[in-house]
């Protein structure tokens, strides 16, 4: 048995813009997961950065 066939295969990145004629269904179906599950991801990150800069704002407003 060869090690190189026990290692999992690393995950394919997706890129924005790239040829989709290629892609079966269910690639396309996981491509979707991939970017909605990122989607989720940066809407979680920017609603903490507004947060912190709502209370900067509030702190440091003067009266």
């Amino acid at each position: 048995m060869d090690w190189d066939d026990v290692r999992p295969a690393a995950p394919k990145s997706i890129a924005v813009g790239e040829n989709l004629e290629t892609l079966s269904v269910a690639e396309l179906e996981a491509r979707i997961s991939a970017f909605a599950a990122e989607i989720e991801r940066v809407a979680a990150e920017l609603a903490k950065k507004r947060a912190h800069e709502s209370a900067a704002d509030a702190l440091f407003k003067k009266p």
